[in-house]
């Protein structure tokens, strides 16, 4: 038995609900009289939207079918190797659930060079290999090809990645090692570091294409049919793969120092993932590749026993699986069909959700205002939008025609409601003012019609109070943009009926949005969470220390914005009317800080002013501000907001806003865009011992997001 297999079956034990991935190998003769050729394909099912991961017992698979075409390669029985996946999926990687499960330093390691061991033997081969990227390729599926010797991509491939980074890993069977080696440091920190950071950024197939990484590019339609044509035409030599020779200078390093600035500028040194792949990459430019797979085997068995890992998978399964099943969502069958939808108000926030029920519903979207003026100015923001669509290519001109034609405009309520399924509302954040919409509304809507509001803080069910049928009332709270932050708060106001919280959340899945179910409390959740964080920031800044002190405070975390940042692009009013709404509501915890209050009296958009081309505190602002004589350090800055942000956590599970822990992360990742290496907040606050010795207890149990006990 080979040093392999014994490896793999050893590492089998600990991935035990694996969905084990097969590697089918078959036999046929190439055009143009190449001859035989052996083509590997990956598979685990007929469900073409499963992906195909790989575990040990998937790569034992792989390594089998290795075993025969090597023996075939040895005695020139065949001239060449194909590797391919099934219908529209090469391969996404490994197979994080077994992953999250290793609870040794040495399994772990076992994984990283069980997975090196199967690839390298791609390119031991005695013949030529290809890779044919016909589908999803990420992470292992893209280092698997990488270690042949070349490689074609379908230009309908949707998506091509190493999210590893994205994760808390690095590229760990070969990513880090080969990819600068094949199309430089610079292209490679781009697809390793930047893209990853980029909210896991994916290529598409002409990009993978255009980047050198794969060698020809062929139409969808008949991907397999042109690789292999244009594989027997390389194995004739009637084509020649010429690749750019690699700049192995001062252009490597200045690769990886710019990899390093984009890194501290995403996780300001808060996440080692993206410094272990640096680090091999930098290593790799001697074009030492073994020594490249060993760095890459010590680096992935550290950071899969750490805690950023965990909480990554955690982020992961957050996105991907809770926010496809919202915790306490009632039955889907009690929904209502929505053929039209109002939207009372014509600002920048209702045109915005006027754009998006346009184009994910496809229906008729009538917006109204207090004027013509305002509504046209609403109806025509639209309608750029759809232009701007338009001239990118993502709709065609029949489409943009129609979509411009089901939006429209009217002063008079009753006439653009009376048959409207879904109202929503999005005007001043007053009681008074919104009751007084819903009132009007309820007038002309017909029985059935569901009346939303956007609210950011305001209690629903006060909205609500004053309506003949408040049971159809709910709360629809979206972030800022709209259209790129996915996160829906569905707020249940306490009379909200089953049938309309069920609409609710039907209208939410097919604008694409990840709802969540929030209790009709204060400011719901993520408002809740950064109020109080920004609050406390505040606070230590109204008593004295410098704003730049209480700003780095924070760096750690790796947040995608500084909390001052963050401010200014919510917008300082809006931040100072949700810290007073909260201030009446829980006056023990929540300050209004007569400084905010003052930037927003002078009408300032923020603290800071960017004529450098970096941010620096606006003279103006720092001539508004009176602080007290209390200088906290960093440090002593950033326990304190923790604190109050885990003792915020806390009482909000008591309360019962949300279902669990899981809600309140999912929150802060799809709305506030918190990192995952953060696991949004809660597996961070567990880690560090913060949740303890605030609450007395994690908020996780052991192994949601840590290392199994």
């Amino acid at each position: 038995m080979s040093t392999t297999t014994e490896l793999l079956k050893g590492a089998a034990e600990l991935f035990p609900d694996e969905v084990v991935t097969s590697a089918h190998v078959r036999h046929l003769e190439l055009p143009y009289g190449a001859g035989r050729f052996a083509l590997i394909t990956l598979d685990n099912g007929f469900d073409h939207t499963k992906p195909t991961t790989f575990g040990p017992g998937s790569l034992a698979n792989l390594n089998a079918a290795i075993d025969q075409v090597e023996k075939e390669a040895a005695d020139g029985e065949i001239v060449g190797v194909g590797l391919t996946g099934k219908p529209f999926i090469f391969a996404v990687g490994a197979d994080l659930k077994g992953v999250e499960l290793l609870k040794r330093h040495e399994d772990a390691l076992a994984i990283g060079k069980g997975g090196h061991e199967v690839f390298k033997r791609l390119s031991g081969l005695a013949v030529p290999t290809f890779a044919y990227y016909n589908g999803a390729a990420m992470g292992g599926g893209v280092e698997a090809g990488l270690h042949c010797s070349y490689r074609t991509v379908s230009k309908a491939l949707p998506a091509f990645s190493l999210p590893e980074v994205f994760l808390g890993l690095v590229p760990g069977w070969g990513g880090c090692a080969l990819l600068p080696n094949l199309i430089g440091a610079e292209k490679a920190v781009s697809v390793i570091i930047e893209n990853s950071l980029n909210q896991n950024k994916q290529l598409k197939g002409k990009q993978v294409f255009d980047l050198g990484i794969a060698d020809a590019l062929f139409e969808g339609a008949d991907f397999l049919e042109q690789s292999l044509l244009w594989t027997a035409r390389v194995l004739k030599g009637d084509v020649t793969v010429e690749r750019p020779e690699i700049d192995r200078g001062d252009a490597w390093d200045q690769a990886v120092a710019k990899g390093r600035f984009i890194a501290d500028g995403k996780v300001h040194g808060a996440a080692p993932a993206a410094y272990r792949a640096l680090d091999i990459i930098a290593a790799a430019k001697s074009g030492d590749l073994q020594a490249g797979f060993d760095a890459e085997d010590e680096a992935l068995a550290d950071l899969i026993m750490g805690g950023e890992l965990r909480a990554g998978i955690y982020s992961f399964n957050l996105v991907q699986k809770r926010a496809k099943r919202p915790a306490g969502a009632p039955d889907k069958n009690l929904a209502r069909p929505v053929t039209k939808v109002g939207v009372v108000g014509a600002g920048l926030m209702a045109s915005q959700l006027a754009l998006l029920f346009l184009r994910r519903l496809e229906v008729p979207v009538v917006l109204t205002d207090i004027d013509q003026a305002r509504i046209d100015k609403g109806v025509g923001y639209v309608h750029t939008e759809i232009d701007k669509l338009l001239g990118k290519g993502r709709i065609n001109q029949d489409k943009a025609n129609r979509l411009k034609a089901l939006v429209t405009g009217v002063l008079d309520k009753a006439e653009g409601f009376a048959d409207a399924d879904f109202i929503i509302e999005a005007v001043f954040e007053e009681i008074g003012v919104k009751q007084q919409v819903f009132a009007e509304v309820e007038a002309v809507a017909p029985a059935h019609a569901i009346l939303a509001t956007n609210t950011s803080s305001l209690s629903v069910t006060e909205m609500a109070s004053k309506l003949k049928h408040p049971e159809r009332v709910v709360g629809f709270h979206f972030f800022n943009p709209v259209a790129i932050l996915p996160l829906l708060e569905i707020v249940r106001a306490e009379k909200t009926d089953d049938a309309s919280l069920a609409t609710a959340f039907g209208v939410a899945k097919k604008l694409k949005k990840t709802a969540v179910l929030t209790k009709d409390a204060p400011a719901f959740v993520v408002n809740r969470i950064l109020t109080r964080f920004m609050g406390e920031i505040q606070n230590v800044i109204d008593e004295g220390t410098p704003v730049e002190t209480a700003e780095k405070a924070i760096e750690p975390l790796g947040l995608p914005m500084s909390p001052l940042v963050l401010l200014e692009l919510v917008g300082p009013a809006i931040g100072l009317h949700v810290s007073e709404t909260l201030n009446r509501a829980f006056p023990d915890r929540f300050t209004v800080s007569p400084n905010l209050k003052a930037v927003v009296e002078a009408g300032k958009r923020g603290f800071y002013v960017y004529d450098s081309g970096k941010p620096e505190l606006d003279p103006e602002v720092a001539a508004l501000l009176k602080q007290g004589d209390t200088v906290l350090t960093e440090q002593q800055v950033r326990d304190r907001v923790l604190d109050a942000v885990a003792q915020e956590i806390g009482l909000m599970l008591d309360e019962g806003v949300v279902a669990e822990a899981q809600d309140i992360d999912l929150c802060l990742i799809t709305g506030a865009g918190w990192p995952f290496h953060l696991g949004g907040i809660t597996p961070y606050l567990d880690r560090e011992g913060i949740s303890e010795r605030v609450t007395g207890k994690k908020f996780l149990a052991p192994g949601i997001a840590s290392v199994p006990a």
